[in-house]
């Protein structure tokens, strides 16, 4: 068994993918447009201009898949779960937790804690909530 994340996105999907690849390192391993889908949609499934939004994506980041689409049933939001994100030191951290905050709103600034030496939480300009830490 195995547990991935979903992500959906308000119309920006493809955005986010350019975002986490340059903040992140992000390799972007698929991405199906909703035109693209080898079967027609529902009659009114798709809203119109959604043709070139993305039906289905997923991407690594570092040995994790994370899979994500632009939500065509409404307006998503990103509540009540983050994303952790580990790194291997605390120039680690702090570089991924600037990226991250790039356009976004930190919500607790990186510090040492009793668990990691470097913690931090922040939401990102998509609305994704991430909790960054060192290792060591």
């Amino acid at each position: 068994m195995q547990v991935q994340s979903y992500l959906f996105f308000d119309g920006n999907c493809e955005q986010a993918l350019e975002f986490y690849k340059k903040a992140l390192g992000a390799q972007v391993e698929m991405l199906m447009r909703y035109k693209e889908s080898p079967e027609p949609p529902p009659p009114g499934m798709v809203p119109p201009g959604f043709e070139n939004k993305v039906m289905h994506s997923s991407f690594r980041i570092g040995a994790t898949t994370v899979m994500a689409a632009d939500d065509c049933t409404g307006h998503p939001k990103f509540g009540g779960f983050s994303l952790a994100i580990s790194v291997a030191d605390v120039a680690a951290t702090q570089r991924v937790f600037n990226a991250l905050a790039d356009g976004g709103k930190v919500t607790m600034p990186l510090a040492k804690t009793f668990w990691s030496p470097s913690f931090g939480m922040l939401t990102d300009r998509f609305g994704v909530g991430w909790m960054v830490m060192a290792t060591a």
